[in-house]
């Protein structure tokens, strides 16, 4: 079967992305793209805190959404048990530089600057200021060339520069100071063309249970290419990949939906990631029990984008929560491990609800 949308990984790719098999090298993690409209890239670290708090930020050269047109900007989400919420939002205008050489993104009084091992992040504006280090205990990985190809030369890529690490910093807000430290996670994405033209919809989750760190995902592409399937999965104990070969070991599933108001969109309130090679099973299950954050297509465009982007089939949604993930440890059938944490995982939608379509 011919597939339409598909994760580059022969030796050909590699040569001319001028990747290497075996490492991850440092100019993967700065800019990969064009200054030009269409092109899109970001940098996203989150960090899950030992007081319970959440805390998200990116760094954007375009919105992900609408045109792509060229924008650097920053966001920044921090979440407290205390119920303080902030979401805030930093333009550049004409004050930013961006470097091929590593990642090094300077946009306003805000930046990132990393090696793949250790990186200070600054956040700025009027009431919040954030300084923050995050050294990786996982090194770079990334599924392939992690360039996934569709039809006419479009892409999207990703790197998980840095799948688990350590945070401290501190965030101030409003005159209030946090002591902020834990664990922390960085990637870096980028395409050449809005991903509502390429994906149906996703589901992505990473964090750290005992000594393992994760990083899983399910994309789907857009009818225009057939709904291909391109799993991602990576697992790793002490620092070392234990399995990331998710094309040919990886048996997924999505469970007990249920339809969100929100977002206009079902959610998989369980989902399994089965992985076995040889007489070696590991089993990763997704409980979700809350949500954190629900947004609609509406809050992300104009009214005039919004109609159209209705028009021609487009119901974007994102959809983050939290909940208990599992995994099990299986030798010739036998549990030797089975452990949980808390953990965090999204949902992004771009089409149509398929659970809804397939029932009418």
């Amino acid at each position: 079967m011919i597939k339409h949308a598909n994760m580059l990984k022969d030796d050909k790719s590699y040569k001319a992305l001028n990747l290497s098999k075996d490492y991850v090298s440092l100019f993967e993690d700065g800019v990969r793209s064009k200054e030009e409209s269409g092109n899109y890239e970001w940098w996203y670290s989150d960090f899950k805190l030992e007081d319970g708090s959440s805390l998200v930020i990116v760094f954007y050269t375009a919105p992900i959404v609408g045109s792509s047109k060229f924008k650097p900007h920053v966001s920044l989400n921090y979440i407290r048990n205390d119920g303080l919420e902030v979401r805030n939002m930093v333009y550049a205008n004409n004050d930013y530089s961006l470097s091929r050489k590593k990642c090094d993104v300077r946009i306003k009084n805000c930046y990132i600057i990393g090696d793949l091992k250790n990186y200070e992040i600054k956040y700025e504006d009027e009431n919040v200021r954030c300084l923050l280090t995050l050294k990786a205990s996982t090194p770079s990985w990334r599924p392939h060339t992690g360039k996934i190809m569709f039809s006419n030369n479009k892409f999207f890529s990703w790197l998980p520069s840095v799948p688990e690490g350590k945070v401290e910093g501190s965030i101030e807000v409003n005159g209030k100071q946090y002591q902020l430290k834990g664990t922390g996670y960085h990637d870096h994405n980028w395409g050449n063309i809005p991903m509502f033209f390429l994906m149906h919809h996703w589901y992505w989750g990473r964090g750290k249970i005992g000594d393992y760190v994760f990083i899983n995902s399910y994309i789907t592409a857009n009818k225009k290419h057939n709904y291909d399937e391109i799993p991602i999965f990576m697992l790793a104990k002490d620092g070392k990949i234990v399995a990331d070969n998710a094309e040919n070991y990886l048996n997924y599933k999505e469970l007990d939906y249920e339809y969100d108001e929100v977002t206009k969109h079902s959610f998989a309130k369980k989902i399994v990631y089965e992985y076995q090679k040889d007489n070696e099973k590991y089993v990763i299950t997704y409980l979700k029990e809350d949500s954190l954050e629900r947004q609609g297509m509406e809050t992300q465009l104009n009214k005039i984008q919004y109609v159209g982007a209705y028009l021609i089939g487009l119901r974007g949604s994102y959809h983050r929560v939290i909940g208990t993930i599992n995994l099990k440890h299986y030798i010739d059938d036998n549990l030797v491990e089975d452990i949980s944490s808390k953990g965090i995982w999204e949902q992004m939608y771009f089409g149509k609800d398929r659970i809804l379509e397939s029932k009418d």
